[in-house]
């Protein structure tokens, strides 16, 4: 099996050769690993073309935003199945790809997989800000804000062809918008690893607190857009939120 992740980024220097070596380092072989860079400025590019050939694709060219590059990547890719690695984040550890891939051989009527994650401080230090254990899988959860941490999410090639691309009129929070089309729109199969996948540091487009009201804006008109009571839902969301950071304090 084979399995593609993908990284996008822009003038990511400072954190783009660690999320690139904890692909790399990875102890499962069959990967294809996919960059897509917004034509960065700040020496990013020069740090991904040291790798040589050991990405197996790799492009630079201006985007227009996050979710426009992922979609050119996921239009690369040819794994069986598809995952993301963030260029402010890294993996868990090295079995990561292995635990994954070992799932969907076990289970194999599944179409995608997700498990835990971390949030830790963007510095030396990297301190705990947030625990993010994703728990079984249920629609009733779904409807009630809940969704599995993005970057822990991995699918079936098939599957992505079949639903569709990122929603490119969600400019913060289209992986909200894909994973609710996903899980409550096409109900697909998704099957929990009780384990920790990623790594992510705090201070991307998704975790700045700057941002957190852009977010909470476009959530709701997300979850306004597929039918759910919008208000109700994301309240209840950003409350899950606040109570796994509020644990680490």
């Amino acid at each position: 099996m084979r399995i593609t992740i993908i990284t996008v980024c822009y003038n990511r220097k400072a954190t783009i050769g660690k999320a690139i070596n904890s692909v790399l380092e990875q102890d499962y072989d069959d990967v294809e690993y996919i960059i897509v860079d917004g034509n960065s400025t700040d020496g990013t590019k020069e740090i991904i073309e040291s790798y040589g050939d050991r990405i197996s694709r790799y492009i630079s060219e201006p985007d227009k935003g996050m979710y426009d590059a992922i979609n050119k990547g996921l239009k690369l890719a040819t794994g069986d199945v598809i995952g993301l690695m963030h260029s402010d984040d890294e993996f868990y550890d090295k079995k990561a790809i292995s635990r994954i891939a070992a799932r969907f051989n076990y289970e194999q009527n599944i179409d995608g997989v997700y498990g835990d994650g971390v949030y830790v401080s963007n510095d030396n230090e990297e301190r705990l800000i947030r625990n993010r254990i994703g728990g079984m899988f249920s629609l009733k959860k779904v409807k009630e804000g809940w969704l599995p941490l993005h970057p822990t999410v991995y699918i079936k090639k098939s599957v992505i062809d079949q639903h569709g691309l990122y929603n490119l009129d969600f400019k913060i929070a289209s992986d909200t918008e894909f994973l609710l089309r996903y899980l409550y729109k096409y109900k697909i199969k998704m099957s929990y690893i009780d384990a920790y996948i990623v790594k992510m540091r705090m201070g991307g487009m998704s975790t700045s607190i700057r941002r957190a009201f852009e977010v909470l804006y476009e959530d709701y008109k997300i979850y306004k857009f597929h039918g759910l009571a919008a208000f109700g839902v994301v309240f209840l969301k950003k409350t899950i939120a606040l109570r796994q950071y509020l644990v680490q304090l």
